[in-house]
């Protein structure tokens, strides 16, 4: 009787740590949506990798352009990775919801035309911090809402989530 116990209490926590994951270890996610920018509105596309049951790698790509009018027009091309820490485990979240904090780096080719001067092209590395959240409506599909900087989506981000 203690064993079944036992492995009834052993199958229920490894269950729950299961349920509390936000990205099960080996999989993978999909994410887009738009961001905001004082150059434009980005538009976004990442993918995330579970490489530890509280932390997610990350690759993303972004796209904006903007026209000022007649004298002058920016676009901004970024590709990024990232690496997020996921706190449902540690806060006992719900596995619907899934909290993060993390870091990345970008890279940007930005160019710009100014009808008075000349067309410019300009490349940077941008260091990052973000925090996010997000809210799944099935296994697979959620909704996203992150804040952050240092990237080109500078200041929020929100779109949508796939399980792959």
């Amino acid at each position: 009787m203690k064993k079944n116990i036992f492995i009834a209490l052993v199958s229920l926590t490894a269950w729950g740590a299961f349920a509390q994951s936000p990205l099960e270890k080996g999989r993978w996610q999909l994410n887009a949506g738009l961001g905001t920018s004082g150059w434009g509105t980005p538009v976004y596309l990442g993918f995330d990798y579970g490489a530890h049951r509280d932390i997610t790698i990350g690759i993303e790509g972004s796209y904006q352009s903007h026209d000022y009018g007649a004298n002058y027009s920016s676009t901004i091309f970024g590709l990024g990775v990232n690496g997020n820490y996921h706190f449902n485990r540690v806060l006992d979240i719900p596995s619907d919801w899934d909290l993060y904090a993390g870091l990345g780096v970008t890279y940007y080719n930005w160019n710009y035309s100014d009808k008075k001067y000349k067309d410019s092209n300009a490349t940077d590395i941008g260091l990052g911090a973000q925090i996010g959240g997000r809210y799944f409506f099935t296994k697979r599909f959620g909704i996203n809402l992150e804040l952050g900087g240092g990237n080109a989506t500078n200041g929020a981000k929100i779109g949508i989530t796939y399980k792959l």
